[in-house]
């Protein structure tokens, strides 16, 4: 027997993972219920009646394959750490919990506070241009000076990834949002990303472990991004681009849209270009557009960054700054080729010394000196 504040987490879980018991119905049957454990010991007759379907229907709350599932899954989240959110917790994301459909059930894995006072989502296409990378860039820079601000991405490679390594170098707390079980990083060469993130924001997520990549849950996840935040950000995407998913989410959920202007002949703006069009996001050119936009004028003193007139690098380190000295860019592989470090090892090496400012990742896993 579990004791009571882990039972109660358990069938917390298992109500989660009923089949089409979403968020309204759970609401319905917590004002008859006081508490998971409560449902699933209740009657089928008096389930059924409670919401409303067929005794056949309510049966499944008695299903032993869930129970033993939440289980599997409770386990797991104590021993790696996670936090299990259901949504009467208080820590669970408030903005997301009044959306129609806000997850029944959350893991996060962080430091974080996913209530903080500002939140911000930043996205974009998974192959971004300079131009969008550098307005990435320029805008979490300045908005490193604002008070209690997180920044939130869906940890895609492209204008996510961009997002969250420049929070974490900026020391901006930044929270990636999983299509996916904790259990795995998708994608995969983000790894060592996930794990600077963790002890400087979190990962989030409503996918139990085991979860199949599939493109359905991405849309799913993006619906977390723009509800947990008070305004999301598009930087570059095309019109039917994931990330114009989440900004015609974030609209619907009445939350500000932001949109950063392009071209009209250039194919990676046009997604923005059309919500601008549109009149669903405002232009921005930059983090002061933003703070005008949202009313977040308040800032906290500017941090004197300077870089050390001497840079402290390891043996390692050494090797990849003397490769990359003198040269415009270079490609990873052939980074990888002229130091003689295996792309694993180097991959790590890299984030670490672009979290230190001492290399600049560019699109198309180009890198040059700072």
């Amino acid at each position: 027997m579990l004791p009571k504040d882990e039972q109660k987490k358990f069938y917390e879980i298992a109500l989660s993972l009923v089949p089409d018991v979403g968020p309204k119905t759970v609401r319905v049957l917590l004002t008859q219920y006081s508490t998971a454990e409560e449902i699933f010991k209740a009657s089928v007759k008096d389930l059924a009646k409670s919401i409303r379907i067929t005794e056949a229907r309510a049966k499944m709350f008695r299903n032993k394959e869930i129970l033993k599932t939440a289980e599997q899954e409770f386990e797991y989240a104590q021993k790696q750490n996670i936090s299990i959110l259901f949504l009467t917790d208080e820590h669970y994301p408030q903005r997301f919990l009044n959306c129609d459909d806000s997850s029944v059930l959350l893991y996060f894995k962080g430091n974080a506070n996913l209530n903080e006072q500002k939140m911000l989502a930043i996205i974009g296409t998974r192959k971004n241009t300079d131009y969008g990378q550098r307005a990435t860039e320029d805008l979490i820079d300045g908005l490193s000076e604002v008070n209690n601000l997180i920044v939130v991405s869906g940890l895609a490679l492209g204008i996510d990834s961009v997002a969250h390594k420049v929070a974490l170098k900026k020391g901006l707390q930044t929270i990636g949002v999983l299509g996916h079980g904790l259990d795995c990083i998708y994608p995969s060469s983000n790894y060592q990303l996930a794990q600077e993130m963790m002890t400087q924001g979190g990962l989030l997520t409503e996918f139990p472990t085991k979860t199949k990549m599939i493109r359905h849950n991405f849309p799913v996840r993006n619906r977390i991004v723009a509800g947990m935040c008070d305004a999301t950000v598009i930087v570059e995407s095309e019109v039917k681009g994931g990330a114009m998913i989440t900004a015609y989410v974030a609209h619907s959920y009445n939350r500000d849209v932001c949109a950063f202007p392009g071209r009209s002949y250039d194919n990676k703006s046009s997604g923005p270009n059309l919500l601008i069009k549109r009149n669903i996001a405002s232009l921005i050119n930059g983090s002061s557009d933003l703070l005008d936009v949202m009313n977040w004028g308040e800032r906290a003193a500017k941090k004197a960054i300077q870089k050390p007139l001497f840079l402290a690098l390891t043996t390692d380190e050494q090797r990849i700054y003397d490769t990359l000295k003198d040269k415009d860019a270079l490609h990873a592989d052939e980074l990888s080729y002229q130091s003689g470090f295996s792309s694993a090892q180097l991959a790590a090496m890299l984030l670490q010394m672009e979290m230190q400012g001492i290399i600049k990742a560019l699109p198309g896993k180009r890198y040059r000196l700072d």
